[in-house]
């Protein structure tokens, strides 16, 4: 099973949109797949129909020893695609962590005894805390999406300095960089992009998603891109992705 984590400590950068629709997308694709929401906000929960607030068993459980993952996974409404929910309970867990021993490893031992999914893609909340963490030392790639917009790469090098230190304790996912939220009419989306294509090189997807009205409302209508406006041009980005990652 391939673990991947989209993290970046920058919100409204497009982390959840590309958790939600590459999971989907790689379901298509013929993947079995499993999203973990890692974000005590819930928004991937949200992003794919679920009410948050009336589910009972959920991420924070699963960190806290309470349930294993078998107890909380829900089928979606993408045959293949389940989701290990979240809600704000999982505020208890990123708090309760910071006194545990060897709390940075718990979601990667969880996960290693999940064997019926060729994917798990896992969605973090925008801090570089205990989930965060968990989740980079659990994958083979951390994918942290920037958005071609000013201020957009600021803060990256905390988030590189804290890759640099879970390198050091012997985990060292391949790190890959996709560039979101981009106006090809808009001058700084093009410098952005081509700065960070110069700081990164082979690293940064080919692929660029679009800043969309429709990858904007899909959330709304609870549904991925993929099944709100398919013919989009958001939804054959988050595909042309899902084929990048395959590859």
């Amino acid at each position: 099973m391939r673990v991947i984590t989209l993290a970046n400590q920058k919100g409204g950068c497009g982390k959840t949109t590309t958790a939600v629709n590459l999971a989907a997308y790689l379901t298509l694709k013929g993947k079995t797949v499993l999203l973990v929401d890692l974000d005590p906000q819930g928004s991937s929960t949200t992003h794919l129909g679920m009410d948050k607030n009336t589910i009972t068993k959920t991420m924070n459980d699963v960190m806290l020893g309470r349930h294993n993952f078998s107890d909380i996974i829900l089928h979606t409404e993408i045959q293949g695609l389940d989701i290990a929910p979240a809600n704000n309970d999982l505020g208890e867990a990123e708090m309760v962590l910071t006194k545990q021993a060897f709390r940075e490893q718990i979601l990667r031992t969880k996960l290693a005894n999940l064997d019926s999914y060729d994917y798990t893609v896992i969605d973090t909340p925008p801090s570089l805390g205990n989930l965060t963490m968990n989740a980079i030392i659990a994958s083979d790639t951390i994918i942290v999406p920037i958005q071609t917009q000013f201020f957009a790469v600021e803060g990256l090098a905390q988030l590189t300095d804290l890759l640099d230190v879970i390198a050091g304790m012997g985990y060292k996912p391949k790190r890959r960089y996709l560039l979101t939220m981009h106006n090809r009419t808009r001058v700084i989306s093009k410098r952005i992009a081509e700065s960070v294509r110069e700081l990164f090189g082979e690293d940064v997807f080919k692929v660029v998603i679009p800043d969309t009205v429709k990858l904007v409302e899909a959330p709304s209508y609870g549904k991925p891109i993929c099944l709100h406006a398919p013919q989009s041009p958001g939804a054959r980005s988050y595909e042309e992705l899902s084929k990048e990652v395959i590859l």
